[in-house]
């Protein structure tokens, strides 16, 4: 029996469960047309998704061929010595060619230490490694030297690197390498790394090339007496002199109430930290107030003279005199000068301004001051003053001396595997060096891979690329003839539209067949259709020349037609429903010969603001995208598909509703019916047996 008509031990002799589901069955006739036709919006919407997919990607192909990144302008960059030199080139670099020898390629630091044992351990400390002004540093607590290089290399930052080599079995190397070429990006070590490079004979002490700024004094000059404020003015206290200054065994020799000005010259100034090094120390010496105080208290008499006669020179005598000092007539008597300041940077105004005290390095030893400080931090600088304002001190100065600080590293490499150096080319005759082996301030848009040394001249040459620009041309012809044969299937009910696509498999065919016709009534599809075959076969003129005669004006011209590849004479269906085929011979020929009227053919610039606003590509792109975009033709379809689906569901929720309501109702009318029926025949079969056993006893 059916569900929901089940009486235990009783048959369905009566057939009601049959009776119905033939009546359910004409009832859920209207549910299942509904659900045949909610099946057919799905397809729909699913079949509007796939044109979208088709025309996005049509879009795209044709955007690319007009847009800034379009194929024709790329560029083909080529070496006549690619294992030397290889070449990239931009979008704006001009075609031409030019020559170039590689001198040698830019190198990086690389330095090797002696020998290890194979249990080597590495000191605890503050490792510091410096390439190109960045540092790299970390504390180390000590141990194998395998965990060290890891500790390195995972905080390398692009800066550093370390490998250990295996040199026999129980020894080994450890290479240390910048990670940057170039000489300013030389691997300085510092604090314990350059402690521990030392030690493994890596690298030895080395100290900096110094040049001193004279041979001797004949250039220097006096300073100027400049009042210092933490002076008083002394009437008759000597002005600074040059007169007693002495140079000897490299030593400057300043004695009281002197001083020099030592001349800085301009090429000093550029160098990248351009530094000045001396040391000085001063003694004690008899006071020069007291002889001039004492001076100053006896009278003043003229000069007695001398006579020469016949080569002899007679001498006089001082006059003796009893005169005393006429009370008033001395001023005060000169007070001792005793001060600490030494060194002065003349400015390009005239005015001084002394070291600060952190140029100034005292050693309690020997007594001896050393002074250091940078010309980049007194850009206007003109000289050095050595001014000993004292009255009773000397100054003895060593010459001094100038080093370039970026280029002094503290250090040499023992045994290099490679030194930091530039790369060096020559350019059409001309040497030029570069940090780096990619070079592209050289020639505009152009940059230059340098590998290794040329053996000659190599020729570099950019050319235009025609095979990526034929590529997007073959690509878009595809991606059109897609969409047209997705278009043609949907319009037409002709099952060779299908058949004819040889280049889709059994299935693929078959999947298409369920499409065929599917909106055949929807006109929107074919209008398409027309107005992308009116663009493309349409005749553009980007430029206001008159004579158009040699001009590429349409698309047929470079090989790309609906009839492009010949063929039999007569009709042909394929060929009437819109695929564009591509003559490849012609289109090669085109690409290499008119490669910029192609690319006008397909957008350029009506109107002179810059903006593209015609051409193929254009056209096309604006024409698809009033289907794709948000909002257009397609998601109104769908939208209104979507309203239809929505509205359809209800309807098949209400219809199932009434059809569970109404199968209830027949069932319970059903069941009703057959238990009367039962009963009766239940009844009918005790009369019966009761009038037979009557019937035995007579």
């Amino acid at each position: 029996m059916a569900d929901g008509i089940s009486i235990p031990g009783v048959t369905d002799k009566y057939k009601t469960n049959d009776l119905v589901d033939s009546l359910m069955e004409v009832e859920r006739i209207p549910l299942k047309r509904e659900q045949k036709q909610l099946e057919a919006y799905k397809s729909q919407q699913d079949v509007w998704r796939g044109v979208n997919t088709r025309m996005t990607s049509l879009r795209e192909s044709v955007k690319s061929l007009y847009s800034f990144e379009n194929p024709f302008n790329n560029k083909l960059a080529s070496s006549s010595d690619e294992n030397a030199v290889t070449v990239s080139a931009d979008r704006d670099a001009e075609y031409g060619q030019f020559q170039l020898d590689v001198l040698n390629p830019a190198e990086a630091d690389r330095f090797i230490s002696g020998k290890l044992d194979k249990d080597f351990r590495v000191e605890e400390g503050k490792y510091v490694f410096e390439v190109g002004g960045k540092s790299l540093e970390f504390n180390w607590k000590g141990g194998k030297l395998a965990d060290f290089v890891s500790a390195l290399n995972k905080r390398g930052n692009g800066l550093v690197k370390a490998t250990i080599i295996g040199i026999t079995k129980n020894e080994k190397a450890l290479v240390l390498e910048s990670l940057k070429t170039g000489e300013v990006n030389r691997l300085i070590l510092k604090d314990k790394a350059l402690d521990f490079a030392t030690s493994i004979g890596m690298v030895s002490p080395v100290k900096a090339e110094t040049t001193p700024l004279a041979s001797s004094i004949d250039s220097f000059s006096a300073p100027s007496d400049i009042v210092n404020e933490q002076l008083p003015v002394q009437e008759g206290l000597p002005e600074i002199s040059k007169d007693n200054v002495t140079y000897k065994d490299s030593k400057i020799t300043i004695p009281a109430r002197s001083g020099v000005e030592i001349p800085l010259n301009e090429s000093l100034k550029s160098g990248e930290d351009t530094r000045i090094e001396f040391s000085f120390n001063t003694k004690e010496t008899s006071d020069i107030t007291v002889a001039l105080n004492n001076a100053r208290l006896s009278p003043q008499l003229p000069d007695p003279g001398f006579i020469t006669f016949k080569g002899i020179t007679v001498q006089n005598e001082q006059s003796d005199t009893t005169l005393s000092v006429a009370a008033g007539s001395l001023t005060e008597p000169l007070n001792p000068v005793d001060i600490d300041s030494y060194v002065f940077i003349k400015n390009a105004d005239g005015s001084e301004t002394e070291l600060p005290e952190s140029a100034f390095t005292r050693d309690e030893n020997t007594g001896e001051t050393k002074v250091s400080f940078s010309l980049n931090d007194y850009p206007g600088a003109q000289g050095i003053i050595l001014r000993n304002s004292n009255t009773g001190k000397e100054i003895s100065v060593s010459m001094p001396q100038t080093y370039d600080a970026a280029k002094n590293i503290g250090f040499t490499p023992n045994n290099p595997i490679a030194t930091a150096k530039d790369a060096k080319v020559k350019y059409e005759g001309i040497t030029i060096t570069r940090p780096s082996n990619d070079i592209d301030d050289l020639v505009p848009s152009v940059t230059l891979h340098l590998h290794d040394k040329t053996n000659k001249t190599a020729t570099v040459k950019v050319l235009p690329d025609t095979q990526s620009a034929k590529d997007a041309l073959i690509t878009f012809i595809g991606k059109y003839n897609q969409l047209v044969a997705e278009i043609n299937i949907l319009s037409s009910n002709k099952p060779e539209v299908v058949t004819e696509l040889d280049y889709l498999t059994k299935e693929e065919q078959d999947a298409e067949m369920e499409k065929l016709g599917m909106f055949q009534s929807d006109f929107s599809l074919t209008n398409s259709k027309s107005t992308m075959q009116r663009i493309i076969s349409a005749s553009y003129k980007y430029t206001d020349d008159e004579n158009t005669e040699d001009l590429i004006t349409m698309l047929n011209q470079i090989g790309i037609s609906t009839n492009a590849s010949g063929g039999a004479s007569g009709y042909n269906p394929s060929r009437m429903r819109g695929y564009l085929e591509a003559d490849e011979k012609k289109l090669d020929e085109q690409l290499e010969t008119n490669l910029e009227q192609i690319k006008n053919l397909f957008g350029y610039d009506t109107d002179g603001d810059l903006i593209i606003d015609n051409g193929i590509g254009y056209l096309l792109d604006k024409h698809l995208t009033s289907w794709v975009q948000v909002g257009g033709i397609i998601a109104t379809k769908t939208s209104a598909l979507d309203t239809k689906i929505q509205s359809s569901n209800t309807k098949i929720s209400n219809l199932e509703r009434k059809l569970d309501d109404k199968e209830a109702e027949l069932k319970n009318k059903y069941s009703t019916m057959e238990g009367t029926l039962n009963s009766l025949e239940s009844q009918q079969t005790t009369i019966t047996n009761f009038t037979n056993a009557n019937s035995n006893k007579k």
